[in-house]
């Protein structure tokens, strides 16, 4: 009985053990970023910031529905952080290169900023839509739109129906977080 019971035990501890990963993911980055200094964070809710036409067809209301926030997580490039932005770098690279959940959709580099967007869930029904971006002028950061079977093609003709409301409450207060 009492080697059963060390058996069982050893079983359980390496179980266990091998169930808990170390990799990080993109949300425990967005939480661990969240208020840490020199860092702009944010959640931003998509029907503060986009408002449908008068004339938009069900189709398209619906598209606005699957969308529900964006989150953000930046650090500016700054004399005194090169240490800090590279290791940011890195953490958000290690999470996209080491995981099989985020699919790439397109990279490009403009005004010396490297931009990479990735996707999660399958090509006609996406989770979320994440850019990630680095420049040693500008710095480095995640913005993370999150959704239900988000469907591409309907998203751009909801984009072409849409008007970005500039003047929104909650794009104002995101806004002044840029301007200290």
């Amino acid at each position: 009985m009492k080697k059963l019971t060390t058996i069982l035990s050893l079983l359980f501890v390496l179980v266990f053990t091998s169930s808990c990963k170390n990799d990080k993911s993109l949300q425990s980055y967005l939480v661990d970023t969240s208020g840490k200094e020199d860092f702009y964070t944010g959640d931003l809710p998509v029907s503060s910031l986009l408002t449908a036409n008068s004339d938009v067809s069900d189709d398209v209301k619906e598209t606005m529905k699957s969308i529900k926030k964006i989150n953000i997580a930046f650090l500016p490039k700054t004399a005194d952080n090169s240490v800090a932005y590279e290791t940011e770098k890195g953490k958000l690279k290690k999470i996209f290169t080491n995981n099989d959940t985020y699919k790439s959709l397109m990279s490009m580099k403009a005004k010396g900023m490297n931009v990479k967007v990735y996707y999660s869930g399958d090509t006609n029904s996406i989770d979320e839509v994440i850019a990630f971006g680095y420049g040693k002028e500008a710095g480095v950061g995640v913005a993370r739109l999150l959704g239900e079977n988000m469907n591409p093609s309907k998203i751009i003709d909801m984009l072409n129906s849409v008007n970005v409301d500039g003047d929104s409450a909650s794009l104002k207060q995101f806004s002044k977080m840029f301007n200290k």
